[in-house]
């Protein structure tokens, strides 16, 4: 559908009439709904609303011009007979064309929705905050029609349900209605914007000292008002079953010095799986597995979390080699990553000197948990608790939690995650209940 000037854009658009619709909803966008909501609203007799949705869906209504105050069609009767329909909407004033362009101008997002042909939901909400009725409500649709009806007829409801698609298409249909075309209120916009990039408020008045640039809230009351024309939220999207293949990089054109196509292409197979896997986390009300969702890293431990993702054997030794690792290191040190993400990593590399107190709470725990003569010896060193026969040992992280440690292989791997409690963590390390799973 489209729209074309037959004067000055601010005084009159004409908008061709279209095919006739078949099946499903009328409007398809919240603010074209929330105008046929009006027309409900305010049409007396429900069933000359349905007599006129007919006549929209057959392809009745004439070329609509959409003028400020007033919307016009001729409207053909399935006898043949036509009829001129006209729908009055009341006009802003300048006063309130001003406050509803401060609003738009307070923020960005207004004026980029605006510009993308969409009426931003916290825009209709702040004007109406401020007593700008942007989208029509009860009794605001006046009619006026040939065939002599004093309430809404079939004419003047077609030519309403006809609107509610042009709304669809166009919203600056809606602010032509209240008064003002497009091109003058994007010159406005403009001019506020400007003004403000410049120290100055266009025709804003001046804020008090304080109060800052944002705009009022709205109340309880006017938000529950707004709630039958508010857009429905949309429905919960299903993931893919697998992240999608990064473009290839390999290309005829030779690559920049110290750019390499395939450790390009390996990053954003990462980026992709991760993304994917964060996705199919949140949708599912779980929280992400330790190291997927790890922000602000340092170079090692970012190394290490690409490691534990089971890179090509090229990658993992260059992982290896730039972070000061042997093959075996980085291996021990992405079955710590698995296991907790960076805290773990910590507890397996870095050494610290925690709180005597916590000390002393954790050996008060483990006392509790184990018969009086059943208790296990530990030999204790700051933040590593080390079990008789030197097999199992606790760590302590620096969040308070305790990691389950056995000695394999000639060397302290990580075999569990972390517990608050002491005596679950040495459980975990010992082995204990493991011939139970």
């Amino acid at each position: 559908m489209s729209g074309y000037g037959t004067g000055r854009e601010s005084e009159e658009l004409t908008f061709a009439a279209p095919p006739p619709v078949r099946g499903g909803a009328f409007a398809r966008t919240w603010w074209g709904r929330a105008w046929l909501k009006a027309l409900d609203d305010t049409a007396l007799d429900g069933r000359q609303v349905k007599a006129g949705r007919q006549r929209a869906r057959a392809g009745a209504v004439g070329a609509v011009s959409v003028r400020p105050g007033r919307i016009t069609a001729v409207v053909q009767d399935p006898d043949g007979s036509a009829y001129r329909g006209d729908v009055l909407v009341r006009v802003l004033t300048d006063e309130e064309w001003d406050r509803l362009l401060d609003l738009a101008v307070d923020s960005a997002g207004h004026i980029a929705a605006l510009l993308d042909h969409e009426v931003p939901p916290h825009l209709v909400e702040d004007a109406a905050g401020v007593g700008v009725d942007l989208l029509p409500g009860v009794g605001d649709l006046e009619p006026e029609c040939g065939c002599g009806a004093w309430d809404h007829c079939p004419h003047t409801a077609a030519l309403c349900h006809q609107m509610a698609r042009i709304l669809d298409e166009d919203p600056f249909a809606l602010l032509l209605i209240r008064g003002r075309g497009q091109r003058a209120v994007v010159d406005a916009l403009q001019a506020r914007s400007a003004a403000r990039a410049g120290g100055g408020t266009g025709t804003e008045a001046p804020r008090e000292a304080g109060t800052g640039s944002a705009p009022a809230g709205v109340s309880a009351a006017e938000a529950y008002a707004l709630r039958d024309i508010l857009p429905p939220l949309p429905a919960v999207p299903v993931p893919e079953a697998a992240p999608g293949e990064p473009p290839s990089l390999d290309t005829e054109t030779d690559p920049e010095p110290g750019v390499e196509p395939a450790a390009l292409e390996f990053l954003a197979a990462d980026t992709a799986a991760r993304a994917h896997r964060l996705l199919t986390e949140l949708l599912a009300g779980r929280a992400a597995p330790p190291g997927v969702a790890a922000t602000g890293l340092s170079v090692a431990e970012d190394a290490v979390r690409l490691a534990a993702g089971g890179p090509p054997a090229w990658v993992a030794g260059r992982l290896a080699a730039r972070t000061g690792r042997s093959r075996a290191g980085l291996e021990l040190a992405t079955r710590a990553w698995r296991w907790g993400g960076a805290p773990a990593l910590a507890v397996l590399e870095e050494s610290w000197a925690p709180d005597e107190a916590a000390l002393a709470r954790a050996a008060a725990r483990l006392a509790e948990a184990w018969e009086e003569g059943e208790v296990p010896e530990l030999s204790r060193s700051g933040a590593r608790w080390t079990a008789a026969g030197g097999e199992a040992q606790l760590r302590l992280g620096e969040d308070g939690r305790w990691w389950p440690y056995r000695f394999e292989g000639g060397v302290w791997s990580p075999v569990g995650p972390a517990d608050r409690d002491p005596a679950a963590a040495l459980t975990t390390a010992t082995g204990e209940g493991e011939d139970g799973e």
